[in-house]
């Protein structure tokens, strides 16, 4: 029998969602450039920790 591996998660619709978020967000402030930023640096966290996570197994 063969091991199967895993499928991979993916962080794409993470990273975009959280963009929008954070221009919407960040809009609403006043400030859509800092908003739009602070979503791309969070959804790039997230998804640098699932791939950790995915890594490790």
């Amino acid at each position: 029998m063969t091991k199967r591996k895993k499928d991979p998660t993916g962080a794409g619709a993470i990273i975009a969602f959280l963009i929008l978020g954070g221009a919407i967000t960040g809009g609403m402030m006043g400030q859509p450039s800092i908003g739009l930023l602070s979503g791309l640096a969070l959804g790039i966290f997230i998804a640098l920790l699932l791939w950790l996570r995915e890594r490790g197994k």
